[in-house]
């Protein structure tokens, strides 16, 4: 008997769109973010037929409406609880989530802490833009100090939330960065977080032009995102400003600090160590214009995922038992009800 085997026939990025008219505001970075999905998912080898995109509540959340997959466009900071019963049902689906600041941080922030520390095997694109986009523009829970908005018209006092912070205290093992306007290096990191198996946590700064317009300028700007921004390579030293500057831990402070490189000297600049948990904090938590925004993947530990280790539980458990419902039913107490 002849037999046949199936070749997947290679996809395009138009096979990745839908037919559905995108509806963001004109000059919204969601635009770039969408574009750079697209383009990267026919590199990955990825099916759309095998592929679910899941959403909450926002403007980040109508992308699985223009993604040519299965996707759930659910309820508000909810989208990690219908990603886990899908893959959980089908772990061979790929499995995105797609969030924003508010929708993933604020009311989802119970869920998408719970996510991360399972670890299950899934994207998490998380938009940030400092601000509740959707509900005309109130502070969110990344809005930095002082902002203004029609909630905060004096100015918010509040300290906010870090989202590569929260995900690395939730235990997350695969943390990156990128920026709406980062064509080139996009793709690589949603390539990197396709690759790991586990919960890949990605917050992509993302420009929202009518209510938090220019905000990332500080180190976005092409003139200046040079000096202000740190694009990571696990296993290149620190380096940024075109080589001319790096960073290297104070041993007497225990804290990162940015040195000029001199003559193309790099023996006192750090070489990243992605699975350095430590260091990743530190790089976490820099700060512009103090510090270079580190863009690129920060930290990735792989360890089990959730649905692996379900899988596994339940084999064991089922191992030599034969699957008998009439018995379960009639396990234990019973009673006999009598007419009359």
């Amino acid at each position: 008997m002849n037999e046949f085997t199936r070749i997947p026939i290679p996809t395009t990025p138009a096979d990745w769109a839908s037919d559905q008219e995108v509806r963001w505001c004109p000059g919204c970075g969601d635009y770039a973010i969408l574009k750079a999905v697209q383009r990267t998912m026919p590199e990955l080898g990825a099916r759309p037929e095998n592929t679910v995109f899941v959403s909450g509540i926002g403007c980040s959340s109508r992308f699985p409406y223009y993604m040519e997959t299965y996707g759930f466009h659910t309820i508000h900071g909810r989208a990690p609880t219908i990603a886990t019963g899908v893959k959980l049902a089908n772990p061979e689906l790929d499995v995105w989530i797609v969030t924003g600041d508010g929708d993933g941080l604020s009311i989802g922030g119970n869920h998408m802490l719970h996510l991360l520390r399972r670890n299950l095997d899934c994207q998490v694109l998380l938009f940030n833009n400092e601000i509740y986009g959707l509900t005309k523009g109130q502070y969110s829970p990344t809005s930095r100090v002082g902002t203004r908005s029609p909630s905060t018209p004096f100015g918010s006092v509040e300290r906010p939330v870090f989202p590569c912070e929260f995900a690395l205290g939730a235990g997350a093992r695969f943390i990156a960065r990128t920026i709406d306007t980062a064509q080139k290096q996009m793709p690589e990191v949603l390539k990197r977080a396709y690759a790991h198996k586990g919960t890949s946590f990605v917050e992509i700064y993302q420009n929202c032009v009518v209510y938090n317009d220019a905000v990332f300028d500080g180190f976005t700007d092409k003139k200046l995102a040079p000096h202000n921004q740190i694009w990571l390579e696990h296993g290149q030293p620190m380096l940024f400003a075109n080589g001319t500057k790096g960073l290297t831990v104070n041993m007497n402070t225990l804290r990162i600090q940015v040195i000029d490189v001199i003559d193309g000297d790099t023996s006192n600049v750090i070489v990243h160590d992605e699975t350095n948990k430590a260091i990743a904090k530190m790089l976490i938590a820099m700060r512009h214009p103090e510090f270079p925004v580190a863009q690129g993947v920060i930290f990735c530990d792989p360890r089990p995922t959730f649905e692996a280790e379900v899988a596994t539980q339940a084999a064991k458990l089922s191992e030599g038992k034969i699957a008998d419902l009439n018995a379960l039913l009639r396990k234990g107490q019973s009673w006999r009800v009598e007419p009359g």
